[in-house]
């Protein structure tokens, strides 16, 4: 089976490669819609050499890595990386004019980060993923949550929301033809909160808030620009370079989307945009019900993360003092929890039963002092957004879908 990753932006360029060091799928094929410098030749330097991650030969073979890129063809837009053919398309912007079917292309990561309206309609002017397949693609694997345009409109029954060790058991290969990956906060945040909740039981979160430090997007200004004609954030258009940006993330409502559970605590979710180039953190703040004082400790909370890293890839538990360019690359690791940092807290939280019974009467002799212990724990964990995190867990699920479609 052939893979298509429509876009070669940040995500885009590592999944390419990604895959071509893996070699699961023959043959690659790459839709820009555009050209790119003055021949392929210079498309070739973009990909092979990255600001972030090195060179393309050093990631695949090590310090001794030769040239990886070759038998390059400008007209037809060939190339081979590492031994694997990869194809390049430089016509079509639009999804549905993408020829997918002319180059047998049964499943497409779109990477864009452009289409992600799972409910609009195939032949939409301005593009959609369902395009995709109108042009020959038979799933669409997106590298972003979904995001419903239209109010009041649900998502359809076709598309589902999975990250892998998670919930990718509920994605369906007869059932589900769009299917998103979520995002790289997402992620390390389910990372963070499904070992404790299968540890300590959904039932004794009382609330929870997260602030990810996360390093600066492609979507941000190098240089201080005008807003564009109605914007209400000018904070949007400030320089990366010299600034600290607060923006805001949706990683509360799609958490909910892969741990149910979420729904019925009581979350707030922030951002805060840093200049750096890769690697970001989440600070964790969660409320438990303690059923006596200091349960929830540092010690054990340490022990949960350590004990489900022992059986899970996708998370490491770290006890040393690390920084965050120590977590860029680091290979599957969806959150790198900083063991050193985790904190906790317990008081006794006097809660008034007469504010919190409206409506109902107590009897003259009952207390209305209920006495709770509670518990504030505070887990901070790495993720490298790009390529170690969040790339390399876009590529497992690649692999699982193309499995399911054979």
């Amino acid at each position: 089976m052939k893979l298509g990753i429509n876009g070669l932006g940040r995500i885009g360029k590592l999944s390419l490669w990604h895959h071509v060091s893996r070699k699961h799928f023959p043959e690659l094929v790459i839709n820009i819609g555009r050209e790119v410098g003055r021949n392929l030749e210079d498309l070739a330097a973009a990909i092979e050499r990255d600001s972030s991650y090195g060179r393309l030969a050093t990631y695949l073979h090590g310090h001794k890595g030769g040239r990886v890129i070759e038998e390059l063809d400008n007209d037809t837009g060939a190339m081979r990386i590492n031994g694997v053919p990869v194809k390049i398309l430089r016509e079509a912007r639009n999804p549905s004019q993408i020829p997918w079917q002319a180059n047998n292309v049964q499943l497409v990561v779109d990477t864009t980060g452009v289409f992600k309206d799972p409910t609009a309609d195939a032949d939409d002017a301005k593009g959609s993923l369902r395009g995709h397949m109108q042009a020959g693609a038979e799933k669409v694997l997106l590298s972003a949550p979904f995001k419903i345009k239209a109010k009041g409109l649900e998502m359809p029954e076709d598309a589902v929301t999975t990250i892998m060790g998670i919930n990718d058991e509920d994605y369906s290969a007869g059932k589900h033809s769009l299917i998103s990956a979520a995002s790289c906060t997402t992620t390390c945040l389910s990372y963070m909160i499904k070992p404790l909740m299968e540890s300590i039981g959904a039932e004794n979160f009382l609330s929870a808030s997260m602030v990810t430090v996360h390093a600066a997007t492609g979507s941000q200004q190098v240089l201080d620009r005008l807003p564009g004609s109605g914007a209400t954030d000018q904070r949007k258009n400030r320089s990366i370079l010299n600034n600290i940006i607060l923006t805001t993330t949706g990683a509360a409502k799609a958490l909910s989307l892969v741990i149910p559970e979420m729904k019925n605590i009581g979350f707030i979710a922030e951002s805060v945009r840093v200049p750096t180039s890769t690697g970001s953190l989440i600070v964790l703040v969660l409320n438990l019900q303690d059923e006596i004082e200091s349960l929830f400790n540092r010690a054990q909370i340490n022990s949960i993360y350590e004990e489900y890293a022992k059986n899970n890839n996708y998370l490491q538990f770290s006890k040393n003092q690390n920084v965050s360019s120590d977590i860029i690359g680091v290979p599957e690791a969806a959150a790198v929890i900083e063991g050193t940092e985790t904190h906790t807290r317990t008081a006794t939280i006097k809660v008034n039963l007469k504010l919190t019974q409206a409506g109902s009467r107590l009897r003259e002799d009952d207390n209305p002092i209920l006495q709770v212990p509670v518990t504030q724990a505070v887990v901070y964990g790495w993720y490298d957004n790009e390529l170690g995190s969040y790339t390399n867990m876009l590529g497992d699920l690649t692999v699982k879908i193309a499995g399911s479609m054979v």
